[in-house]
C-alpha cells in the first residue's frame, strides 16, 4: 500500500466516518480518488488534511480552494446522487468534485468561469478515466442551461446567495446543496428541494466552512 494509499484510509476513518457520512458509495469514492493528483505538487502533503487547500487564483484574482474532505463528503451525501442522475458542479476548480461526483452519477456538467482551470480539470479527469463528465465554462451564477434540467446542482464552494437561475435549472424533485453564508459570514450547508416549479423546501443541514465561489456576492437588499 503507497503512502497515498494510506493517508486515504485515514482521511476516511478519521475525518469521514466520524463525521456522519454514512453512504458506502462515497466513502469507496473517496478511498480510491487521488486526491493528491488535484492538488499543486507542492501541496500534495496537504492533501488528506482536515483543511481547504488553495489550489489556484482565477483570471478574475479570485483565490480558488479545494473543499475539505469532511464538507465536500457530506454535501454530496445531503444530495442522495443516485446513478441515473445527472448532475451539475458550480465551480469545476480543480476537478476532485467532479471525479467524486462522476463516481456516484450518470453523468456530471462541470462549470468553471475560468478557461484555464476548465482545461487543467479536463486533463486530470481524462486521465483518471472519468468518461461521464465534461467540462464547460461560463459564469458560475448562471449555470449551464444548455444541458439541463439536472437532478443535482452542488456549489462547489461558499456562496452569499442561492440565483434563481440555479434554481430554474432542477427537475422537478431536483436537489440544490451549498453551503451559504449567514449575514455573519457563518457558512450552514442547505438542501433545497424543487417541487413544481417552486423550491418546496429549504433544509439547513450542518456547520461547514468553505472558501467564496465567485459571481454570488449578496445585494444588501437581498432578502430570501
Amino acid at each position: 500500500m503507497s503512502e497515498y494509499q494510506i493517508q486515504r484510509a485515514n482521511m476516511v476513518d478519521s475525518q469521514l466516518r466520524t463525521n456522519q457520512v454514512t453512504d458506502h458509495r462515497i466513502l469507496r469514492a473517496m478511498l480510491d480518488i487521488p486526491r493528491e493528483k488535484f492538488v499543486p505538487d507542492t501541496k500534495q502533503g496537504l492533501a488528506y488534511m482536515d483543511q481547504d487547500i488553495l489550489v489556484d487564483r482565477d483570471q478574475e484574482g479570485t483565490d480558488r480552494y479545494m473543499m475539505s474532505p469532511m464538507t465536500i463528503a457530506r454535501l454530496a451525501q445531503l444530495a442522495r446522487i443516485d446513478d441515473k442522475d445527472m448532475v451539475l458542479i458550480i465551480g469545476c476548480t480543480s476537478g476532485y468534485v467532479a471525479a467524486l461526483l462522476a463516481s456516484l452519477a450518470s453523468s456530471v456538467i462541470c462549470l468553471e468561469t475560468d478557461d484555464r482551470l476548465a482545461e487543467a480539470a479536463a486533463v486530470r479527469l481524462e486521465e483518471l478515466g472519468c468518461d461521464n463528465v465534461a467540462t464547460v465554462s461560463g459564469r458560475l451564477e448562471e449555470g449551464y442551461s444548455k444541458e439541463g434540467p439536472y437532478d443535482v446542482i452542488l456549489v462547489n464552494g461558499s456562496v452569499e446567495l442561492i440565483p434563481q437561475s440555479l434554481f430554474d435549472q432542477l427537475k422537478d424533485n431536483g436537489r440544490l446543496v451549498a453551503v451559504q453564508l449567514t449575514q455573519a459570514g457563518v457558512g450552514k450547508a442547505h438542501l433545497y428541494r424543487k417541487i413544481g416549479n417552486s423550491i418546496g423546501e429549504n433544509r439547513i443541514s450542518f456547520d461547514a466552512s468553505a472558501h467564496p465561489l465567485p459571481g454570488f456576492k449578496r445585494d444588501q437588499s437581498f432578502v430570501f
